[in-house]
């Protein structure tokens, strides 16, 4: 299943600065035994690994490995020029409790706030590594109980839209404005929230990784590979089954979203495969910065994932989405094929304290800002998706925006979809069909409604 490609070759453009950047990590290698590390499945090896780190980063550089063994561990900090290499047969298993992972500034589903560090972090460094062929193992269901005990008495009291924040759980991998950075070939599992999380950080690649987090159980928030107002990232060959979103991308969430106002821009996702998750490609619900220049290509989706390509927002998040290109994607019995929600779960994205609760933390009243409608509402346009062929598909289109702000300028060429029913398009303006098959079983196209100049494919008047 392993699949190790770790030279990087033809990257061109804007990308070119995301090739390999190791080349220039120099020192020995340190063995993490040699400063204590046990890896015998019972020692905690949290400090004998990070001193194996501070050492490396000490000589100005060099490679940090794991022997095979079971290493019990919490918060890992990788430093410049430090390459932390889990090789095959070695196994980094996350603590359990959670004062194992040390409070950090991040940004955590939108909103910049104190958060557990991840089990291992890039946080503020500058040409890292962390890869190999071992497994790096969350232990995650201890978090995922508490989230779900916390949503038992959170949800009656209104306070859904709080859980995710006040039930902190680690993420697995956390690079955090940061450069130069890998991310490669490493089995991941039973992550405690989100997988790998690309914050605020330039010229990333996070390749060649094997994702399965649905194991003893399925974790909420589980996303795969979550990149957040970072610059110039590649993602590629990465294989995943998650309980959530598998590949998403993020730019920040309502008030602290657009006063933050970093754009996620120039991402490659390329030659990936989703087994599982609740959706296979992502763009949101953190849209208020932006996005631009996104280009996924050569992806697959397949069953038992129920949607495939999804833009969700709501409005109050804000933010400007263009310049999205998808290509070469291949889905296969996934529900629904594509659909934008512009005002996605309502009970999650719009934040509103009870009024007898007065004493609460700054983050809650940052979600729970206003925001000037005219400032709140997103906008998608300039997006093209080519070359999409879909197998046992139930639903084509689910697709609405709002009056004041349409979907502008969609461009679609080459689908190929055999689909139950073609679907709904909403709010869609200067839409374009080139060359496009869309196989339903009534034989008709799409339902519109309050769209205009929408060319080259049958549809259904609402």
């Amino acid at each position: 299943m392993h699949r190790r490609h770790m030279l990087q070759l033809g990257l061109t453009g804007a990308l070119a600065s995301a090739a390999p950047v190791w080349a220039q990590v120099s020192g020995a290698t340190l063995n993490a035994s040699d400063f204590g590390a046990a890896g015998d499945g019972a020692t905690i090896d949290t400090r004998a690994i990070q001193a194996a780190i501070d050492a490396a980063a000490a000589q100005g550089g060099g490679t940090v490995a794991l022997n095979p063994g079971l290493y019990l561990s919490g918060s890992l900090f990788v430093k410049s020029g430090v390459t932390l290499a889990i090789g095959r047969g070695a196994i980094l298993r996350g603590l359990r409790d959670l004062s194992a992972y040390p409070m950090v500034r991040t940004r955590v589903a939108g909103i910049e706030m104190e958060w557990p560090a991840g089990l291992l972090n890039v946080y503020r460094e500058r040409n890292a590594r962390i890869t190999g062929e071992g497994t790096v193992d969350g232990d995650g269901k201890v978090f995922w109980d508490s989230y779900w005990a916390m949503r038992r008495d959170y949800d009656p009291r209104d306070l859904r839209w709080a859980a995710d924040y006040d039930c902190r759980r680690p993420r697995l991998i956390h690079v955090y404005d940061s450069d130069q950075v890998e991310v490669s070939g490493l089995n991941l599992t039973r992550s405690g929230f989100w997988t790998v999380h690309v914050c605020y950080s330039r010229d990333v690649t996070v390749s060649d990784l094997i994702v399965r987090n649905n194991i003893g159980g399925r974790g909420p928030s589980t996303d795969g590979i979550d990149i957040d107002s970072s610059e110039r990232v590649l993602v590629e060959r990465c294989d995943l089954a998650v309980n959530d979103d598998a590949i998403c991308i993020k730019a920040g969430r309502d008030w602290d979203g657009l006063r933050v106002a970093r754009p996620c821009r120039e991402v490659r996702v390329r030659d990936c495969v989703v087994r599982d998750a609740l959706a296979g490609m992502t763009f949101g619900s953190e849209t208020s910065g932006g996005f631009e220049d996104i280009e996924v290509s050569g992806l697959r989706i397949e069953y038992p994932v129920p949607l495939g390509i999804f833009f969700k927002s709501g409005h109050t998040r804000g933010g400007t989405i263009s310049n999205i290109r998808l290509n070469r994607i291949h889905l296969q019995d996934v529900a629904t094929l594509f659909r934008v929600n512009l005002n996605w779960y309502p009970s999650y994205s719009y934040a509103r304290i009870p009024p007898e609760i007065t004493d609460v933390p700054d983050y809650w009243r940052a979600l729970a800002t206003p925001v000037p409608r005219e400032q709140g509402i997103p906008h998608i346009h300039d997006v093209r998706l080519s070359d999409i062929k879909a197998v046992g598909g139930k639903i084509g289109f689910e697709a609405a925006a709002y009056p004041e702000a349409p979907l502008r300028d969609f461009t679609f060429e080459r689908l190929d979809w055999d689909v139950r029913e073609a679907g709904s398009i909403a709010n869609a303006e200067n839409w374009r069909f080139v060359d496009c098959n869309i196989d339903t079983l009534d034989g008709t196209g799409p339902k519109m409604t309050d769209s205009r100049n929408v060319t080259g494919l049958r549809t259904r008047a609402a």
